[in-house]
């Protein structure tokens, strides 16, 4: 999937506008985390040096369509002028006639911050009106907001319409490289590393990349389904009975590739996930009726993060157990230190799919040390699956 790329773009003397992801966690009305801001400084720096004008939306939160002063993308503002070295002016609203006015008023070099687009309903409708008003503010489109990449919404399918196309930004760009570049080519042996809850979000990834994969490693509530498809009782673990038939499917058609699918030999499980203190590992075919599964055990931990070491290319979403909850997380985060590992020391290609994992690797310390990890967990598993992102799709040959 080749897509217009903003290296390829004359900017200089436009008025852009930038969608990105700016949406981060807020701590007593200060950015917390600034990696998603930092994450798009790249592209905004080449708008502004090009030079243009950039006009710069986001999300933040979930407002319902309604102001929520407390969502307000003030604190990302003084961030990102911080960042950059440079006052950034937020406006106060992200359509109307102040705002173009503002828009209009901006000079080759200058920046303007709209206000939380999610605090109009026709953002999240992808309202095209809504999108012509947001359409009106600028002459060229940058899409540089992966993590909303899979969502038709106004600021990323109308805008670009409106406008007759667009470009990716240099993350989104660096998005695709790793997420699908690594995946088509990999360096072999490939090892998918999934967890997390869904067994019905992952199996599709499996299907898409059973031609190019080696081993597969299942861990996290997804691996219940999984050991119930071989006829393992799994207490009060999370499972997905009618997803039972399509694990069973995909063990098959596995085994019929020549793929190894390792499920994890034992279990870490409690009787709740408050109760850290009467947590124990047990083997995968002897979990106690009346306990559930929170962490894959110490075995399978060890199993897992061998072949992740004999690995070329570990692509991991989702975490294996409910790691947010000590003692569950200690799978989780020795195998994001097996993933640094295997870079430090083999040179393996490890990718990490944003979400949860890409919390793990950062909690663990070593997001440094990990080939890359995405700024997006539900657009990371849409490229997995295989599926065309709409808003990318928008972006049609260019801006004209």
């Amino acid at each position: 999937m080749k897509y217009p790329s903003i290296r390829n773009a004359s900017l200089a003397g436009r008025r852009v506008f930038l969608r990105a992801d700016l949406n981060v966690p807020l701590e007593n009305c200060e950015v917390a985390d600034d990696t998603r801001i930092e994450a798009v400084l790249p592209t905004i720096r080449a708008i502004l040096e090009a030079p243009a004008s950039a006009v710069v939306a986001s999300h933040l939160g979930r407002p319902d369509g309604k102001v929520v002063p407390g969502m307000s993308l003030a604190p990302v503002a003084r961030r990102l002028g911080q960042l950059l070295g440079r006052t950034v002016v937020l406006a106060p609203d992200c359509v109307g006639m102040r705002v173009e006015s503002m828009a209009k008023a901006l000079k080759p070099g200058d920046i303007l911050l709209l206000e939380n687009l999610r605090f109009h309903p026709g953002e999240e409708a992808g309202d095209p009106g809504f999108a012509g008003q947001l359409a009106s503010l600028a002459d060229t489109y940058v899409n540089d907001a992966f993590g909303t990449c899979h969502r038709a919404h106004a600021s990323m399918t109308g805008v670009p319409a409106a406008l007759g196309g667009g470009f990716v930004g240099f993350l989104v760009e660096k998005e695709l490289d790793f997420l699908l570049g690594a995946v088509e080519e990999p360096r072999k042996p490939m090892t998918l590393l999934l967890g997390g809850a869904k067994v019905a979000d992952k199996i599709p990834v499996m299907e898409n990349l059973l031609d190019r994969t080696d081993y597969i490693l299942i861990g996290g509530g997804m691996a219940f389904t999984f050991l119930k498809a071989l006829g393992l009782e799994v207490g009060k673990s999370l499972l997905e009975p009618d997803r039972v038939p399509m694990a069973s499917a995909i063990l098959e058609r596995a085994a019929k590739a020549g793929v190894k699918v390792i499920l994890p030999s034992d279990i870490v499980v409690a009787a709740s996930p408050a109760d850290g203190a009467g947590a124990a590992a047990v083997p995968a075919a002897a979990i106690p009726p009346g306990s559930a599964g929170l962490d894959i055990g110490p075995a399978a931990t060890a199993e897992f993060a061998a072949v992740i070491g004999r690995s070329g290319t570990v692509v991991w979403n989702g975490p294996m157990g409910l790691f947010e909850s000590p003692p569950f997380d200690r799978a989780t985060r020795t195998l994001a230190l097996a993933l640094a590992e295997a870079t430090d020391r083999s040179g393996a290609v490890t990718i990490v799919g944003g979400g949860d994992s890409a919390r793990a690797v950062t909690e663990a310390g070593v997001e440094k040390r990990v080939s890359f990890v995405s700024t997006g967990g539900g657009v990371s598993l849409t490229l997995l699956q295989g599926r065309e992102l709409v808003a990318l799709e928008a972006l049609g040959g260019g801006a004209r």
